[in-house]
């Protein structure tokens, strides 16, 4: 679980050339890799839930157990 939720910006700037993330930094943020449909929004959906009413961040939901996606090189 990452310490400190990157804005919506932050998760914009981190994004390479070719239009993907890397493992490692997905990683920090506490997204699995492969990342799952929607980790983006999920994303920006705790950074700005904690924002606005100061509670903990919640825990990221797991993917489905039958969860399965092509792998994609994004550089």
């Amino acid at each position: 679980m990452p310490d400190e939720l990157p804005s919506p910006e932050e998760i914009e700037a981190a994004c390479t050339p070719a239009g993907g993330w890397k493992p490692a930094q997905l990683a920090a943020w506490g997204v699995p890799w492969p990342p799952p449909k929607g980790w983006k929004d999920e994303l920006v959906e705790r950074w700005e839930a904690a924002r606005q009413n100061g509670a903990p961040l919640p825990l990221p939901s797991p993917p489905p157990a039958d969860f399965a996606q092509e792998t994609l090189d994004f550089g």
